[in-house]
């Protein structure tokens, strides 16, 4: 019975689950280190998700589907960074409302467009291709790491090293650190907070399409009501359990997507499925749980040694 759960395939379940939360975790990351946890990302992947399967339904084409979805995570970044920057709106409640509006959005259309309800699929949808690498097909582990996976899954790995680049490595990087724990210091030096607000904002939209667009077309090709299924919210997750580092977030997301596929394989060999979707929202609860034990423990050994100094 472990032989038929943990094997091969469960790796490649594992990558293909992870890879959305990898996506929009290294865009949340970027509004995290300008200040801003932003909780939208829920709604940001699944309007990705439908506009990329309007693009490659009525384009018939994948990259016309996942143009249309950068579209409009563009469009959703400029307008959450504008109640949250330009307004200084709460984040949490812009974040809430942009995934009920969402949410709504895409039933409407859903049913406005496609004159359907709860899902749609056909074969006019033209699926992401699968890339192939020659000779790996031979190695049955390397195979599975690497071969038969949506360009999405590639581009989050690399992304994970930009980005991690970008923030510690570049000038740019720093500002937007600086833009989030300094503000006021960065606008003494002529560089707008505003602006990186504004441009991690932007890039978040984009990266939470590209995890829609990953989902609808990559992962499965076809687009359900409600279909990102918190993971958005899991996301925001792994961005505090990795402490907003690209490479530990990177890991906190392929956790997160371990047990959303392990619990996937338990329920093709019959275990019911009430139980099986409980397991990736157990272990975010338990892993913030820990974070936050942590974090409290570390404040009060600082406040001890505060004390201890006087």
């Amino acid at each position: 019975m472990l032989s038929q759960l943990f094997n091969l395939t469960l790796i490649q379940n594992t990558i293909r689950t992870a890879t959305p939360l990898v996506l929009a975790a290294m865009g949340g990351l970027l509004t995290e280190h300008a200040g801003i946890l932003n909780i939208g990302m829920e709604g940001m992947i699944l309007l990705g998700s439908f506009f990329g399967i309007v693009g490659s339904y009525f384009f018939s084409s994948s990259l016309m589907g996942v143009i249309l979805a950068v579209v409009a995570g563009i469009i959703i970044g400029i307008i959450y960074g504008f109640f949250v920057v330009e307004l200084e709106s709460d984040e949490f409640i812009i974040g809430i409302a942009i995934n009920i509006f969402a949410s709504g959005l895409t039933v409407f259309l859903l049913r406005s467009i496609f004159g359907v309800k709860g899902a749609f699929s056909s074969p006019d949808i033209v699926p992401l291709p699968k890339l192939s690498f020659p000779g790996l097909d031979k190695i049955p582990l390397l195979n599975v790491l690497f071969n038969n996976h949506s360009i999405f899954v590639y581009i989050s790995w690399i992304l994970v090293a930009l980005i991690y680049i970008y923030l510690y490595k570049t000038p740019k990087g720093m500002w937007l650190r600086a833009s989030g724990e300094y503000p006021e210091a960065l606008e003494t030096v002529g560089v707008s907070s505003k602006k990186m607000k504004y441009i991690s904002s932007i890039a978040c939209g984009v990266l939470c399409s590209f995890a829609g667009a990953h989902l609808s077309l990559g992962y499965l090709t076809l687009f359900t009501e409600n279909m990102s299924a918190d993971r958005g919210f899991i996301a925001v997750a792994a961005i505090i359990f990795g402490g907003a580092n690209p490479i530990k977030t990177f890991a906190a997301a392929m956790m997160f997507g371990f047990f959303d596929a392990l619990g996937i394989r338990m329920q093709v060999m019959g275990v019911p499925s009430q139980f099986t979707q409980m397991i990736p929202y157990v272990v975010t609860i338990v892993a913030l749980v820990i974070v936050t034990k942590n974090h409290m423990n570390k404040i009060k050994k600082r406040k001890e040694k505060e004390e201890g100094a006087y």
